[in-house]
């Protein structure tokens, strides 16, 4: 639904505006709709970057065009792109290293960005994100968005007891997600991880 396209987070320093999946049309009219309704949020402060769906260059300088030509909003003059981290910021610590636990379900709206690993005890439901640096686990059903290893690291990995996401990526690798007609309930975890140049999703079975 266009009310689940644009969501704004506020950081120490300044809004992370998420673009989840849908028509580039419906983002840019959920976008001035939102910058209307919210504009005395962002008095004093300024939008940091675009997060969540890849947009093309053309994309950004329209969304861009919106919020300093007609909301004049301040902009970061510098954005880093994913692509762009230099090698030694890329988080380490997958295999022992920083870990978030939520001992909660994250609902819709809901966003968590974590510079290490995440571990929820709980779902991860449709409209919610999650960003970490390292590897994300989901002790339930993931169905929202998913990114780790949002840094850069390749090695990172997403598991759950049901994967059923609206997205995931792995670094720069996004997972093709089969249809939903398609889809059948695993009864083991699942686990998505990056062989070769893709995201693929196996049943993840402890060695005996």
């Amino acid at each position: 639904m266009n009310q689940d396209l644009v969501v704004f987070k506020g950081t120490q320093d300044g809004v992370y505006i998420y673009i989840k999946d849908g028509s580039f049309n419906s983002i840019k009219k959920e976008l001035d709709k939102k910058l209307k309704k919210s504009i005395s949020f962002f008095e004093g402060g300024q939008i940091i970057d675009f997060k969540g769906r890849r947009l093309s260059e053309d994309e950004k300088s329209e969304l861009r065009r919106i919020i300093k030509d007609k909301y004049k909003i301040k902009i970061a003059e510098e954005v880093k792109e994913e692509d762009n981290f230099e090698k030694e910021e890329i988080f380490k610590g997958i295999g022992e290293g920083m870990t978030k636990f939520i001992k909660t379900t994250l609902r819709s709206g809901q966003f968590i960005h974590y510079k290490g690993n995440v571990v929820i005890f709980g779902d991860l439901n449709p409209g919610s994100v999650v960003e970490a640096w390292g590897n994300i686990i989901v002790l339930g059903t993931l169905r929202g968005i998913a990114h780790a290893g949002s840094n850069g690291n390749k090695e990172a990995i997403v598991a759950a007891f049901h994967l059923q996401p609206t997205q995931l990526r792995i670094a720069n690798f996004i997972a093709r997600c089969p249809d939903e007609e398609n889809v059948d309930e695993s009864k083991w975890p699942e686990i998505a991880k990056i062989e070769g140049e893709e995201v693929v999703i196996d049943t993840y079975l402890p060695k005996k």
